[in-house]
């Protein structure tokens, strides 16, 4: 390391700051400016999770795609807490690496191709329009809470098979599940994730047992049917997939929805420039992935040294590779904290990169782009109901408490 970039790395430690503030919480790209004009892979002692914070593009693309940087259960395998969370988590496709995740993606890449969401997309429209029509005559929603949560809620159940009347409890159980995989998470939310584990797992080994015996036209019977004909997918497996699902199914999908809506508000001309043109609607959506990313952070760990930009990540070190700073990185995107829906091309990172580049990008796509086309079609002079927004303490995720607006 040369004594120009030690010193960077030694001022930078003079002005350190809380990846939990109040200020971070509300908007993170200055400290993430601040941490990419140091270097853009820093390594951090002093935060509550010691490793290297990366914000570059080019590093982190070369990270992702990298299989020397291994993913890991977010529980340390010594701990005996939480037992059922930690069993689910080590089944679970997210946490595989190389053989394992391979096998697993391909038994369920088959249901999540474009070809196959594409199919999906009269359900998303008439789902779309029902929650439009529950709020209409109101002349105000909460973006998340009547609109982008429970549109994925209803579309991932569906996909799985999981009953109507039970899809209520989806969104309990995926707020507990994600802050146990947050750099925020407490020993209490590991517990109550842990006892929401337990929960799913009881309810999921129920429903596999019916569609064994009564199979359906749904993800459960599909991924069934493969194990049948000779892959290899434990029941373990089975049920981690399908906890993997509720999670990641809503949290990527409604981050994308509400985060869309609120940049467009805070950007009054790309709104009605996209109301005016419609055609530009996929290329918005790709610009919402950008510049306010639902996944803001991802987690590898080294599996041995590791040369890059100037550094050396050793073998073991954790790795904290911050998407959403990747995304405004002024060396690849003109303009970065700037929202510019006809940006083209747009080669963000919102989806991951590489082998774990996210299996439901093409449905959250689908999900915002008809959510989003749909809302500005038929709610006319959208304006926040209140400037004072709160975002929920997460640091891996962009994440409002609520979106409410007034229309006419």
């Amino acid at each position: 390391m040369t004594n120009d970039l030690k010193q960077k790395l030694e001022g930078l430690k003079t002005t350190l700051f809380s990846l939990s503030s109040p200020e971070f919480l509300s908007n993170p790209y200055p400290i993430y400016d601040k941490l990419r004009s140091n270097h853009p892979v820093y390594k951090a002692n002093s935060f509550k999770y010691p490793g290297w914070y990366v914000t570059g593009y080019e590093e982190t693309a070369a990270i992702l795609k990298d299989t020397k940087f291994k993913n890991r259960i977010p529980l340390p395998q010594t701990s005996k807490k939480y037992e059922h969370l930690k069993t689910i988590q080590s089944d679970m496709m997210l946490f595989k690496n190389q053989h394992d995740h391979k096998r697993l993606r391909m038994l369920v890449s088959k249901v999540f191709t474009p070809n196959v969401v594409e199919g999906y997309r009269p359900y998303i429209e008439e789902t779309v329009n029902e929650l439009l029509n529950q709020v209409q005559d109101k002349k105000r929603m909460d973006i998340v809470a009547d609109f982008a949560f429970p549109l994925a809620s209803l579309i991932i159940a569906k996909i799985l098979g999981v009953p109507a009347e039970e899809r209520h409890q989806f969104r309990e159980w995926t707020v507990s599940l994600i802050q146990t995989i947050d750099f925020t998470r407490s020993r209490e939310t590991l517990a109550n994730g842990n006892d929401t584990t337990k929960m799913l797992l009881i309810y999921f080994k129920e429903l596999i047992n019916k569609r064994k015996q009564t199979p359906q036209n749904d993800l459960i019977s599909t991924l069934i049917l493969e194990e049948q004909q000779g892959d290899k997918l434990t029941d373990e497996e089975l049920l981690a997939t399908c906890i993997l699902l509720v999670i990641a199914g809503h949290e990527t999908t409604v981050n994308l929805i509400s985060n869309a809506v609120l940049s467009l508000l805070n950007y009054p001309e790309q709104l009605m420039m996209l109301k005016e043109n419609t055609l530009l609607i996929e290329r918005a959506v790709e610009e919402f992935l950008r510049y306010e990313s639902p996944t803001q952070l991802t987690a590898r760990i080294a599996s041995e040294d590791t040369e890059m930009n100037g550094i050396t990540i050793k073998k073991g070190e954790q790795v904290y590779i911050l998407l959403g700073a990747a995304n405004r990185d002024p060396k690849k995107f003109i303009n970065p904290n700037v929202l510019d829906i006809t940006r083209n091309p747009n080669p963000h990172l919102a989806f991951g990169y590489g082998i774990h580049f996210c299996l439901g990008s093409s449905l959250a796509r689908l999900e915002a782009q008809i959510a989003i086309q749909t809302l500005l079609r038929r709610m006319g002079n959208l304006q926040m109901a209140t400037p004072d927004l709160q975002w929920r303490k997460l640091i891996g995720f962009r994440a409002l408490k609520e979106l409410p607006i007034t229309f006419d």
